[in-house]
């Protein structure tokens, strides 16, 4: 009984700050409650008995990308400009259209409940298959994976990089600026 109320706490947590994280209008804010998501899925792991995809989720997701995408954010960070609001129509088609999914979505866990439990049951996985699977270069593991996923997250950094710097024009006007005074 326990464990049920805490899956539930858990999954309003990811619910709310999911949708905190979309509705958001500062990045910042978005970029937090991102981070809360992904502490309640640790939440998640760990409550399974996940003890290594706990781990994972935390170190990886919660500490080094959150840490990556807050960095990109502060240097590629350009005062905003007011926008005009929204117009309601916008948002009752958006509302629409997200019921629609979440009852579609809601319609296939439903149907395919029993068959998702006995998968998920069927059979349990050990550290050494798990680590096997993720550092093997055989088919169906992920070493190739990790590392393209790091040249990518190089590529961010060195992109988030060039668009932060300042163009040849400004720097011009802050030198003017600076021998002027």
């Amino acid at each position: 009984m326990a464990q049920q109320i805490i899956f539930y706490i858990l999954a309003l947590v990811i619910v709310v700050f999911s949708v905190m994280a979309v509705t958001s209008r500062r990045i910042i804010r978005s970029a937090t409650y991102l981070l809360f998501v992904l502490l309640g899925t640790a939440g998640l792991y760990l409550l399974l008995n996940y003890h290594f995809l706990f781990a994972v989720q935390i170190a990886v997701y919660a500490g080094g990308i959150m840490v990556l995408f807050i960095m990109a954010i502060f240097l590629t960070h350009r005062p905003e400009k007011h926008t005009e609001s929204q117009q309601g129509k916008k948002y009752v088609f958006a509302a629409l259209l997200s019921i629609t999914g979440l009852v579609i979505t809601g319609f296939i866990i439903v149907t395919n409940v029993t068959r998702i439990y006995n998968y998920v049951t069927e059979n349990e996985i050990n550290m050494q298959d798990i680590g096997s699977a993720l550092m093997g270069y055989e088919k169906y593991q992920y070493v190739l994976p990790f590392e393209v996923v790091s040249v990518l997250l190089l590529a961010c950094i060195i992109g988030a990089i060039l668009i932060a710097r300042p163009e040849k024009n400004e720097e011009k006007q802050l030198e003017e600026n600076s021998k002027g005074e």
